[in-house]
């Protein structure tokens, strides 16, 4: 079962219905319970203490891995941005046709990366997003290799490919981030431990007769908690979406004069 194909409103409901629903469940066994023997209530206060400690240390670590794979990818856009603006100045110093040619296509691959950021992970969208930027990514290669034929012993070819090559793998591995994911285990795992110590802790403050108020409270954290964690790890679908603004930004400056004007505009001889 693929929990992130569902979408997120599905998400929240289904997350905050198995919690307070657990939570209902436990108050009502622990209405029921009372007037019966007290020597149930030290062993039930026993197993909800345990496993609410448990469940602290399970969310914690569910939470963890979504907020470390959302900075990941993050980073991963900035990375490529980095990439493709760099390889974008580095074309301007290429000898014509290839530096026109070439500026044309960066620009073409810039909105697809674009693209990618916004497609769901695995889906239609990006599935073609990455097919057209394969073919980008073929028509530059070719470009360069007549860049480094034209001139074999020019630096600005040579340079410009160790770039290009940069900012392929670059998108290579930030498709790679968007796909790597909590596993579904340990988020069910999560649910249905935190379903479980909160009826466990309801029952056992209903059983008592006090608290049921903080207890609800208390459900509905963990409900936020749980949502949170899901959310994050849903980068193209949920609230806390990774931003492709340092894209955004890299395709803006595409659109200025270049800042070169390349050797063949200066009236210069490939070295």
């Amino acid at each position: 079962m693929n929990l992130f194909e569902f979408d997120t409103a599905v998400v929240a409901i289904v997350l905050f219905g198995v919690i307070l629903g657990a939570t209902g469940v436990g108050m009502v066994v622990g209405r029921s319970m009372r007037g019966r023997p007290d020597g149930r209530k030290e062993p039930l206060a026993v197993m909800q203490t345990a496993l609410l400690g448990f469940m602290g240390i399970v969310l914690a670590f569910g939470l963890s891995l979504a907020v470390g794979r959302y900075e990941a990818r993050r980073a991963d856009v900035v990375s490529e941005a980095n990439a493709i603006g760099t390889t974008y100045l580095r074309a301007q110093t290429l000898m014509e046709p290839v530096r026109t040619e070439s500026m044309e296509l960066l620009e073409q691959y810039a909105d697809t990366s674009i693209r990618i950021n916004h497609a769901h992970p695995g889906g239609p969208e990006q599935t073609e997003a990455s097919a057209d930027s394969g073919e980008i990514q073929r028509s530059l290669w070719r470009l360069a290799e007549e860049a480094l034929v034209s001139a074999p012993k020019a630096s600005a070819p040579r340079l410009y490919v160790e770039t290009l090559n940069q900012t392929f793998d670059a998108q290579s591995s930030r498709v790679a981030g968007l796909a790597n994911r909590v596993p579904t285990p340990v988020l069910l795992l999560e649910v249905i431990g935190a379903a479980i110590a909160l009826g466990l802790l309801t029952s056992h403050v209903a059983l008592l007769g006090r608290g049921i108020i903080a207890t609800m409270l208390a459900a509905v954290l963990v409900s936020f908690t749980l949502f949170v964690t899901f959310d994050l790890d849903r980068p193209s679908r949920g609230f806390i979406q990774v931003p492709s603004t340092p894209l955004d930004n890299v395709r803006a400056s595409m659109e200025a004069v270049p800042a070169a004007e390349g050797p063949d505009a200066e009236g210069s001889d490939a070295p």
